[in-house]
């Protein structure tokens, strides 16, 4: 397992930049606009740091508020096998909120609500039985 990033939601994408870049020293590296997703993605890192441990700024496109800490998003690690990670997590009890039906992708969440996102190491792996077929469950 690699730890990835951890995800903050932003209101003000300029604002947010001068902070985490200009005033605390981070880098942006990379970007990704979903016009279908109505989102931006900003990923940041410290120098020297890039693709070790990132802060992934989200962006929004249609306002909402972020009360209850809704503005801090997720931690992301990286798994070689997303289904034998989210077949561990499921014997010892944990629900997984997001299953992985597209072989690349779940979430779910810690004892104290965080919410945990499981990324597949390089390509997605084919859809697989019963994740493919399973629906969300609660928030994630």
């Amino acid at each position: 397992m690699k730890y990835l990033h951890t995800m903050v939601r932003v209101t003000d994408i300029d604002a947010s930049l001068d902070f985490y870049c200009n005033k605390l020293g981070l880098t942006e590296v990379r970007r990704k606009e979903s016009p279908q997703g109505r989102f931006t993605l900003i990923f940041l890192a410290a120098p020297g740091q890039q693709g070790v441990a990132e802060v992934e700024l989200t962006y929004n496109w249609d306002p909402e508020p972020y009360g209850e800490g809704r503005n801090f998003g997720h931690l992301a690690f990286e798994v070689d096998d997303i289904y034998a990670a989210c077949q561990k997590l499921q014997d010892g009890g944990v629900t997984i909120n997001r299953p992985p039906r597209d072989g690349r992708m779940a979430f779910v969440r810690s004892p104290d609500n965080i919410s945990i996102e499981l990324l597949q190491k390089g390509d997605a792996l084919p859809p697989l039985e019963p994740w493919a077929s399973m629906a969300n469950t609660g928030k994630w």
